[in-house]
């Protein structure tokens, strides 16, 4: 079998005739609606560049950031997601951490696991670490089924390409509608409790394999990785590089920024505002927002700018959250806003964050 190269891992979507492919959403890493390249808080276990989270049974151990350390990524590839361990931390018998994507049951249904018809997966993903040795990775569904799997990096500060065959599941259930389907674990330190036996399908929550690298045990470790790809059958195939309005869009079914221009209303009174907005792309479910105050204001043509002081609902019609389609806020501001049209203005990060995160 010929040795893949950089170059030869992409391939275009527009002329493919795979369809969507790549399970993996933002497996180029070049989507970064929250951060928008900055470095993620230390404290953070949960979400950082569009799709992929970062899980820490103890926070304060990793950071993480787009195209950390400002290495060249491999030919083809302009982004990818770095993780960088602020201590040596030695992870205990309940530890984990780990860069996490969740896939949604729609876009995994297909494979049939769970079923007697399960297919072959494979993944793919070009990976470097300062650290060399045997690494830990899984593939589960969320809770009650999981399949452990290990790759060797050989080079330090080296980017290597890997691939891993995993035989279908015919037994668990596995999500097929909009809840959680197919979880894909890169673990970066795991206890034993969570660390499984390598390529056998177990009924335990393992995220990683036992006695595997561990980039937390060591101050300053890196670990860098881009053009991940989960896709059927039992070969890895050149990665599905969709354009990136196209990637933006499927990552905004889960998250997006309500920003400048995004919604408009009528002041109620002095100090409150009513704006409705629309998503530009159905989100996954009724989504959650969060207002980002210091990152926004109202304007007015009669005056402006008008600092917000506080969000008090996302609603639509009648009812008490939003839908996948739009909805209305209501605002407070401090300084007095006059009759008539109220648009919000904000930074590059959004006045306000939807999340339909799985």
């Amino acid at each position: 079998m010929p040795i893949q190269t950089a170059a030869d891992s992409i391939s275009n979507s527009a002329g493919s005739p795979y369809g969507f492919k790549n399970r993996i959403i933002n497996g180029a890493m070049a989507i970064d609606q929250r951060y928008a390249g900055t470095a993620s808080a230390s404290s953070l276990s949960g979400y950082l560049i569009d799709r992929w989270t970062i899980a820490q049974s103890t926070t304060g151990k990793l950071i993480a950031q787009q195209n950390a350390g400002s290495v060249t990524p491999p030919t083809g590839f302009t982004n990818y997601l770095g993780v960088t361990s602020q201590s040596a931390y030695t992870a205990g018998t309940n530890d984990y951490y780990a860069i996490i994507q969740t896939i949604e049951g729609y876009n995994i249904a297909d494979l049939g696991w769970g079923t007697a018809n399960a297919k072959t997966a494979t993944l793919s993903f070009w990976v470097r670490s300062s650290l060399t040795g045997t690494f830990g990775a899984t593939i589960n569904n969320g809770g009650s089924r999981s399949y452990p799997i290990t790759y060797t990096i050989s080079a330090a500060n080296t980017w290597e390409y890997k691939t891993i065959t995993i035989p279908g599941d015919t037994s668990g259930s596995w999500g097929s509608t909009n809840g959680v389907g197919v979880q894909v674990w890169f673990s970066l330190g795991v206890g034993s409790t969570y660390g499984g036996t390598s390529g056998v399908w177990s009924s335990t929550n393992y995220v990683g394999v036992a006695s595997t690298v561990s980039v937390v045990g060591t101050n300053g470790a890196t670990f860098y990785i881009t053009g991940v790809q989960l896709e059927k059958g039992s070969q890895a195939t050149a990665f599905d590089y969709r354009d990136y309005g196209t990637e933006l869009q499927l990552c905004m079914r889960y998250f997006q920024l309500l920003g400048s221009g995004g919604a408009c209303g009528v002041a109620e009174s002095a100090t409150r505002a009513s704006l409705t907005y629309v998503f530009p792309v159905p989100m996954r479910a009724a989504a959650t927002g969060t207002l980002n105050a210091a990152n926004g204001f109202l304007n007015q043509p009669q005056g402006g700018p008008n600092a917000i002081t506080s969000m008090t609902g996302f609603f639509y019609g009648n009812g008490s959250t939003t839908t996948i389609s739009g909805g209305w806020l209501v605002i407070d501001v401090a300084s007095v806003l006059t009759t008539g049209k109220v648009i919000i203005n904000s930074g590059s990060q959004g006045m306000v964050q939807f999340s339909a995160e799985l």
